[in-house]
């Protein structure tokens, strides 16, 4: 009975919560791919050239990948960060990650490769895609939806 009680008031505190947690997750994750990933390869002192780099698969596209992941991780990590157009940066920024595990982090189990935040990662961003960017977004104010006209 008393277990009851208290999983019923947690529950409560639980759905109060719900909306600036999940805001949070958003921000603070498109925070962290902005500048903890995407600033240093656009902008660092290790700053990535658009022009060569690494092949993607074996195949020689001419293009850096690293400088394209960068890309990604900043610019559309803001758009994240902001919740503007957030469903489709999630998703590729999502695909992003699923590259990044398949090409740098090799080895299949993601503790032993160093590739568990690009699974982590992957699975925020797919989330943020599954359910949108949440209340306080621009997506919210810009299109939200308008009732029968």
């Amino acid at each position: 009975m008393i277990l009851c009680k208290i999983y019923s008031q947690l529950e409560q505190v639980a759905v109060k919560l719900q909306t600036i947690t999940w805001e949070l997750l958003r921000i603070v994750c498109g925070v962290m791919l902005v500048f903890g990933h995407g600033y240093g390869k656009m902008f660092g002192e290790n700053a990535k050239p658009f022009f060569g780099g690494l092949d993607f698969f074996g195949i020689n596209l001419g293009i850096n990948m690293l400088w394209v992941a960068g890309f990604i991780e900043f610019y559309i990590g803001i758009l994240i960060i902001l919740g503007l157009f957030t469903r489709p940066a999630a998703l590729l920024t999502a695909t992003l990650m699923v590259m990044a595990y398949l090409t740098a982090h090799r080895a299949w189990f993601p503790t032993l490769n160093g590739g568990e935040l690009a699974v982590v990662y992957f699975l925020i961003f797919m989330a943020i895609f599954a359910y949108g960017p949440g209340p306080w977004s621009l997506d919210a104010k810009l299109f939200k939806k308008r009732g029968k006209e």
